[in-house]
């Protein structure tokens, strides 16, 4: 198998309040190796998000192990989760969490200024990650003045623009129609051929079938994974 990015076992997360304590993940074991493009699917409430949420480390388990190339980080500190975050992960919203007073080229430099890389290699970066998404042209808008689909593809140049280990992904078309949803789903696609790492919560079937791997989540628990056949030229 290729190197792992991320490797659970025995994922629990559990939610308390004052009267009741809800167990969002019950025991879940998932390995995503690097190259991979997985989808994650189940009905709403099974786990995904927060499945998402603890890959991406905005969220600690409550027990078993998290490891992030072969490092245990169940157990980081939220300033260290942050820290890998910002130099590892990249991330793709149903609701895109633009900027609205920042224009198109200004949210996608965003990421490359946390990380405190020179502004000229900045400027190269981004116009490189326009270009890739098909959006250059509309480098100096702001968000509203776009589509959807424009949006998204915004979202996912900022996503990409830092060379993340992965990216992930929670209902990247869950805002779009039809039409903009298989661009992106297409544009997806292409960025894993070249050689992105995925992790993509999804309701779509055939969203999910641009995957290399669909897991499937019932209860908070993995009840089935099989491999999924691309149909990104359909």
């Amino acid at each position: 198998m290729k190197n792992l990015i991320i490797e659970a076992r025995q994922l629990e997360k559990k939610y308390l309040t004052d009267t009741i304590e809800t167990t969002a993940l019950a025991g879940v074991d998932v390995s995503i190796a690097a190259g991979e493009f997985v989808a994650v699917m189940g009905p709403s409430g099974c786990g995904k998000s927060t499945l998402l949420n603890i890959m991406g480390m905005l969220d600690a388990p409550s027990g078993g192990n998290l490891l992030f190339m072969g490092n245990e980080i169940g157990r980081a500190t939220e300033r260290q989760r942050a820290q890998l975050r910002k130099q590892n992960l990249g991330f793709i919203f149903q609701s895109f969490n633009l900027i609205d007073e920042l224009t198109v080229e200004e949210n996608v430099t965003l990421p490359l200024v946390y990380q405190g890389v020179p502004q000229a290699e900045i400027k190269t970066r981004v116009s490189e990650a326009l270009e890739r998404v098909g959006i250059a042209h509309r480098r100096n808008h702001f968000p509203q003045q776009l589509s959807g689909g424009q949006q998204q593809r915004v979202a996912i140049a900022r996503a990409v623009i830092g060379k993340p280990k992965l990216i992930l992904a929670d209902e990247p078309t869950g805002n779009l129609d039809s039409v903009h949803g298989r661009e992106v789903m297409q544009l997806l696609s292409e960025l894993n051929e070249a050689g992105a790492t995925i992790v993509m919560v999804t309701h779509s079937p055939s969203d999910a079938e641009y995957a290399h791997r669909i897991i499937n989540l019932f209860d908070g628990q993995v009840i089935t994974e099989r491999s999924a056949v691309a149909v990104a030229n359909f």
